[in-house]
Parts: structure tokens; C-alpha cells; sequence
């Protein structure tokens, strides 16, 4: 009897794929949405994730500013800046940053979501976002994400 020898796949920089996906965020939820695209972006929906490489895909976030927060997230959620001086932190409600910078949303939420190294600020720089409809990367053609 024959023993079946199966070897794991692993991922690096010259066999990765990288895809563009484009996500209309009309009428989504805030949290919902942003952890589904911050796993895209780290590369977990591929079979062949490896956690030290960076697998993921570009991903396009358009109509940021239609996104919507469950509950009374919008006007108790507070995004807070500090600037390390006295007197320095600002605090902003979610629904005053939304109507302000509708991409910062987005951003803020799913940089939370990725790794806090190297590699996780590699893969949130292809994070695009904006709050119309229109955006610069039609030379991508990208496809729309299905959940």
C-alpha cells in the first residue's frame, strides 16, 4: 500500500495574481463592507493564501459616501486625532467625517483591519476610494466584486 504524498502550495511574489475589483458602496454597511474588502486586499478569498505574502487584489470603492452606519453608530461613533501636544485631540462624529471626507470612512476602517507591518501597509496602498461614481482606472478594467 502506497502512501499519497500531497505538498501545500505556497505563494510568492512570482506566482502571484494580482486582480482589480471594483465595490459601489450604495446603501452597504460600514463594518460589512470594509472587512470584506480588507480580506481581498490581504488575499483571503484565494486557495492559495500565505499569511507572509502579499496575495491580494487592487479593489476600487466607489460611492463611498452612500455608505451607511447600523444603529446610531452615525452620530455616536467618534473618530478621534491626536497630535501629541497638548490640547492636540480632535474628535469628529462618523456622520460629520462622512458628509466631510466620505473616503476617510472607508480608509480608516479598513487600514484597522489589516496587518500592522510592512506587508499590511503594502496591501492598503491598493486600496482606492472614492465618493462618486467615477474613478481613474479604467485601464484596469476592473471587474465587480461578488461577495
Amino acid at each position: 500500500m502506497s502512501k499519497l504524498h500531497f505538498s501545500t502550495q505556497h505563494a510568492n511574489e512570482a506566482t502571484v495574481t494580482h486582480h482589480w475589483y471594483v465595490v459601489d458602496g450604495t446603501n452597504q454597511t460600514v463594518g460589512r463592507l470594509c472587512s470584506k474588502i480588507a480580506a481581498v486586499l490581504r488575499g483571503k478569498h484565494k486557495a492559495y493564501f500565505t499569511p507572509h505574502v502579499d496575495c491580494g487584489d487592487y479593489v476600487i470603492v466607489i460611492h463611498a459616501d452612500k455608505l451607511v452606519f447600523t444603529g446610531n453608530k452615525a452620530d455616536d461613533k467618534m473618530y478621534i486625532n491626536f497630535s501629541g501636544y497638548p490640547g492636540g485631540k480632535k474628535e469628529e462624529s462618523a456622520k460629520s467625517l462622512q458628509r466631510r471626507r466620505p473616503e476617510a470612512v472607508v480608509e480608516r476602517a479598513v487600514k484597522g483591519m489589516l496587518p500592522k507591518n510592512r506587508l499590511g501597509r503594502k496591501m492598503y496602498r491598493k486600496l482606492f476610494v472614492y465618493a462618486g461614481a467615477e474613478h481613474p482606472h479604467a485601464a484596469q478594467q476592473p471587474k465587480p466584486f461578488k461577495d
